[in-house]
C-alpha cells in the first residue's frame, strides 16, 4: 500500500546513495530546502556566551528542589550587532550525566501547557525551553527581534531571505551551544530538540541544519513539516503561503497550486539520517494530515536503508490509532483526538529515547 500511494502521488524518490556519497546528496537536499521553501540559515553568531542569573527561592526549590529552575541569557553578536535572548535550563543536581530536550515553546513559562517539566524532570531528563517569540515575533514584521538584525532589508524580502522558521531554529542552536558547556551534566549523545506544530517545522530545520542533535522531535508539524504537500487531503503550501508566508523565504509562494514538485519534506527528514526522527500525529488533526505524515516518514525511509541502517518499521496500511512505530530510526505514532502536544506525547517520545 505504501509504494503504491508514494507512486499515486508521484513523490521523488530519495536519491540512491552510501555513506562515501550521503554529504553530498544531503548538502544537495538542505540547499533546495533552504533555498525554495525556508531560507537561506542565518550565520552562526561572531561571538556567544551566556549569562545565568541568581536564583531565586522558587527556582531553587522547583521539583521539591531536585532540579533548579535556571534562568539564563544568551548573548550573541550576529551580523555585526549584538543580539540576546533567554530561555530556562532544569538540570538535576543528582550525579550523572542526563539526556536532554530542547523545547521551543509558545509561552515563556515552565511548567507550561505544552511543556510539563517536572514529569521530564522525574523521567530522567534534563530540559531546556525557550519561547519562540522572544527570538522574533510570529507575523510579518521583519523589524522585530532577531529578524530586525539578519534581513537587509525587511520591507522588501530577497527571494531567498530567511523565514522566521529559520530565525526559530537558530535560536535552537544557541540553546544547543549552551548544552554543550555542560558536557559534565549532560549526555551529549542523547541530545533532542523538539517542537509541536509550526515549532515542530523549526525543529526538523533545526535537525537538518545542527548535527549535534541526535533525536528531532516533531509533533504535528503537518504541512511544510513532516506532511507531504503531495496529494495532501490537510493543509496545502497555497494555504500556508497565504496565512503565514512569514515562516518561509519568497520562494516558497511560486509552489502555491502546484501538484509536481521537485522537492518535498520527506527529504527534509531524509537531511537529519543517520540520526533519529519521532513524529508525532492525532487522529483528529486533519488539517496535519496525519496520512501524509506517515507516508512522508515512509518516503524518507530509503535515506537509512542507503547507509544500512534501519528507517521506518511500519505495517504496509494506513496509520491507524494507537500505531506505535518505535523499531527504527524513524519512528511514528498516532494517537487519538486533536492537534496539542500531550502527556502522552511527551512520554512515547521520552521511552524512545531512553531505550534506544
Amino acid at each position: 500500500m505504501i509504494s503504491e500511494e508514494l507512486a499515486r502521488r508521484s513523490v521523488k524518490k530519495i536519491d540512491d546513495f552510501d555513506a562515501s556519497t550521503f554529504s553530498r546528496v544531503r548538502e544537495e537536499y538542505i540547499n533546495i530546502l533552504c533555498r525554495e521553501e525556508y531560507g537561506t540559515p542565518l550565520p552562526e553568531p561572531e561571538k556567544v556566551w551566556f549569562e545565568e542569573l541568581p536564583l531565586d527561592f522558587a527556582a531553587k526549590r522547583f521539583a521539591a528542589g531536585k532540579a533548579p529552575k535556571q534562568r539564563v541569557i544568551a548573548h550573541t553578536v550576529v551580523c555585526g550587532k549584538e543580539f540576546s535572548f533567554p530561555f530556562w535550563a532544569i538540570i538535576p543536581k543528582a550525579d550523572g550525566k542526563y539526556p536532554f530536550i530542547i523545547h521551543n515553546d509558545f509561552e515563556d513559562l515552565l511548567p507550561s501547557k505544552y511543556t510539563p517539566a517536572e514529569e521530564i524532570i522525574d523521567s530522567g531528563f534534563a530540559l531546556f525551553s525557550l519561547c519562540y517569540t522572544d527570538i522574533t515575533s510570529d507575523d510579518g514584521d521583519f523589524t522585530t527581534g532577531l529578524a530586525g538584525i539578519v534581513t537587509p532589508d525587511p520591507a522588501h524580502r530577497a527571494p531567498t531571505d530567511s523565514g522566521k522558521i529559520q530565525m526559530w531554529a537558530w535560536a535552537n542552536m544557541r540553546v544547543m551551544d549552551y548544552a554543550m558547556t555542560k558536557a559534565d551534566k549532560l549526555d551529549l549523545s542523547r541530545s533532542a530538540v523538539a517542537g509541536h506544530s509550526r515549532l515542530g517545522k523549526t525543529a526538523l530545520v533545526t535537525g537538518m541544519l545542527d548535527e549535534r542533535i541526535k533525536y528531532v522531535i516533531d509533533n504535528e508539524s503537518g504541512c511544510s513539516g513532516s506532511a507531504l504537500a503531495a496529494g495532501t487531503a490537510g493543509e496545502k503550501i497555497a494555504d500556508i503561503t497565504k496565512n503565514f508566508p512569514y515562516w518561509f523565504c519568497e520562494n516558497y509562494k511560486k509552489y502555491a497550486g502546484v501538484e509536481t514538485l521537485p522537492f518535498d519534506q520527506h527529504m527534509l527528514i531524509a537531511t537529519i539520517a543517520p540520526r533519529r526522527v519521532l513524529v508525532g500525529s492525532a487522529a483528529e488533526d486533519y488539517w496535519a494530515d496525519p496520512p501524509s505524515q506517515f507516508l512522508c516518514c515512509a518516503a524518507a525511509s530509503k535515506a537509512w536503508e542507503n547507509l544500512g541502517l534501519t528507517g521506518l518499521v511500519a505495517s504496509d496500511r494506513a496509520p491507524e490509532i494507537g500505531d506505535d512505530f518505535r523499531d527504527g530510526n524513524v519512528c511514528y505514532h498516532l494517537r487519538a483526538y486533536d492537534h496539542y502536544f500531550s502527556r502522552f506525547d511527551w512520554n512515547v517520545y521520552m521511552e524512545i529515547m531512553k531505550n534506544k
